[in-house]
């Protein structure tokens, strides 16, 4: 039977030990610069801040409006950067027609970047150097060493290269010592290559994409998809029901991977507050 590994359990470790930590002082303050009227993106930063509440730190959500220009939302970036009462800044996606995550991300201060989005931040984490990872790619890293999964040396497969998971998870995975292989749209017979992976990651955002034929018998399997249904559900990138009779171990969607990123972003914000 496959072990799910859920993250709810490592969550709320870490948001207790989030709160130990505010508690000694000065209480954090994470500023969300939001430029979508997207539901699921809204309904995430007010997750977002109704855990920060739950450890006290300060959640200030800057709403930009879905039409919000470019250089306005540069602007309010940069402003949070530089506001010393503001410890982390995040800006969340989707973003308005012609603006880039990329290209905004760099008015992010890097001590203040806790979702990893500046390129600086990205650069930082290729070369070794100490960055905030974004909290997505560093969630997954931290299932996977709360549930003892061996790095060194294993056979990892990314399937996604994107800025926010993917390319960085590949990084962090490398740091521990793995094999990594990255996948993405243009890979030939992605099958064969998911199925030499003992850890297979699944971070695409396409339901249903990785399934039995994709994954190696007994292998772990982490989903980091968040897809909506049509009557207002998520499921995941992975195929839950088909891979559940290979894989050795396998996240859910929703409860895997998205309790841990949030936890960790309280976590990055509390760090850039100078709370360790």
């Amino acid at each position: 039977m496959v072990r799910t590994l859920t993250g709810r359990e490592l969550a709320a470790s870490l948001r207790a030990e989030v709160a130990a930590r505010v508690e000694a002082g000065p209480q954090p303050r994470l500023a969300v610069v939001v430029a979508t009227a997207d539901e699921a993106s809204l309904w995430y930063v007010r997750s977002i801040a109704k855990a920060a509440a739950g450890v006290g730190i300060t959640c200030d959500l800057v709403d930009l409006g879905p039409d919000a220009e470019t250089e306005r939302i540069r602007q309010t970036l940069a402003r949070l950067s530089a506001d010393d009462a503001v410890h982390g800044v995040m800006l969340q996606t989707p973003l308005p027609a012609g603006a880039s995550l990329q290209d905004l991300a760099g008015a992010i201060d890097p001590a203040k970047d806790v979702d990893g989005a500046n390129p600086l931040s990205l650069g930082r984490l290729a070369a070794g150097l100490p960055a905030f990872a974004p909290a997505t790619a560093a969630a997954v890293l931290a299932l996977l060493d709360h549930y003892g999964v061996e790095l060194s040396g294993a056979r990892a497969v990314v399937v996604g290269r994107s800025t926010v998971v993917g390319k960085p998870l590949a990084h962090l995975l490398l740091d521990r010592h793995a094999t990594v292989t990255v996948c993405h749209s243009r890979t030939r017979d992605l099958a064969a290559v998911t199925s030499t992976a003992e850890v297979l990651v699944a971070a695409v955002g396409r339901a249903g994409l990785i399934g039995a034929e994709h994954v190696a018998p007994g292998a772990v399997v982490i989903d980091v998809g968040t897809n909506p249904t049509e009557d207002g559900g998520l499921v995941g990138d992975v195929d839950f029901d088909a891979v559940a009779g290979r894989a050795a171990a396998l996240t859910p969607v929703p409860g895997g991977v998205g309790p841990v990123t949030t936890a960790l972003l309280l976590s990055h914000t509390a760090r850039a507050a100078g709370l360790r």
